[in-house]
């Protein structure tokens, strides 16, 4: 039962934030009569909520629960002060992401009106090869997790992302070597990024900072101080003890 239901809450995404019956059904292989059950006891939970028409969303209920997972929330609260100082002294698009299994998850994004856009978002996930926070994860992650990623083909997303297992390993190289990454228009075109580790207890790098802007008009390389200042001094801030820093 478990399993059918995260089936159904797996079904939404980025690009697929309402589902008709019909959809949740056909996503999840599961019988119509069933994904009406369990949809309706859903929305009568408060996971789901009715969509206009005949669609449903992730209810609210999700993200109250989701406000409660210690290490995205404790993190991102140690890190804040030190995002917004980075987003006033650049006015570029902020990013704070963690590495979830063989994506990078963004925990909190800063941007202002005049930024960018941007394909992340908070809460939303990317590949770690094409990305600038991607990279600093992927350069400090074990070596398995960099061996899954090549086993999973690296997909190109612009004529400019990183495909070869070869370069990759060049730049994270790069990564460990300077202490930061470098992402452009690997994403997206018309944007890249710089980023920095984030290290936690231990000297383990448990998340990646990074600014996001347009390509082109600046050379990345200026802000990479702002960016490794803003990583070290959240860095320090983590590794202060108490409650408030404590990641689990």
């Amino acid at each position: 039962m478990i399993s059918k239901v995260v089936s159904l809450l797996d079904a939404f995404g980025t690009d697929s934030p309402e589902l008709s019956l019909g959809d949740l059904a056909r996503i999840t292989g599961l019988p119509v009569s069933t994904t009406y059950r369990l949809a309706t006891e859903l929305v009568d939970w408060g996971g789901l909520e009715r969509a206009d028409g005949t669609g449903y969303r992730i209810g609210m209920r999700m993200w109250e629960l989701g406000t409660l997972a210690a290490r995205g929330g404790t993190l991102r609260d140690v890190a804040l002060p030190f995002m917004q100082d980075l987003y006033e002294a650049t006015h570029e698009n902020v990013h704070l992401a963690v590495r979830d299994h063989l994506e990078a998850l963004y925990v909190d994004t800063i941007a202002g009106r005049e930024s960018v856009p941007v394909r992340s978002r908070r809460g939303g996930r990317l590949p770690l090869h094409a990305t600038g926070v991607g990279k600093v994860l992927l350069a400090h992650a074990p070596p398995e997790v960099l061996a899954a990623v090549l086993e999973a083909g690296l997909r190109r997303y612009t004529p400019y992302t990183v495909v070869t297992p070869g370069h990759l390993r060049r730049a994270l190289a790069d990564v460990r070597r300077t202490g930061v990454a470098f992402a452009r228009e690997e994403m997206s075109l018309g944007s890249a990024s710089v980023a920095a580790p984030v290290v936690g207890e231990g000297g383990t790098v448990v998340a990646a900072l990074a600014v996001v802007r347009r390509s082109g008009s600046v050379d990345l390389r200026r802000l990479a101080l702002a960016v490794r200042t803003a990583a070290i001094s959240t860095s320090r801030a983590l590794q202060q003890p108490g409650p408030l820093v404590t990641l689990r």
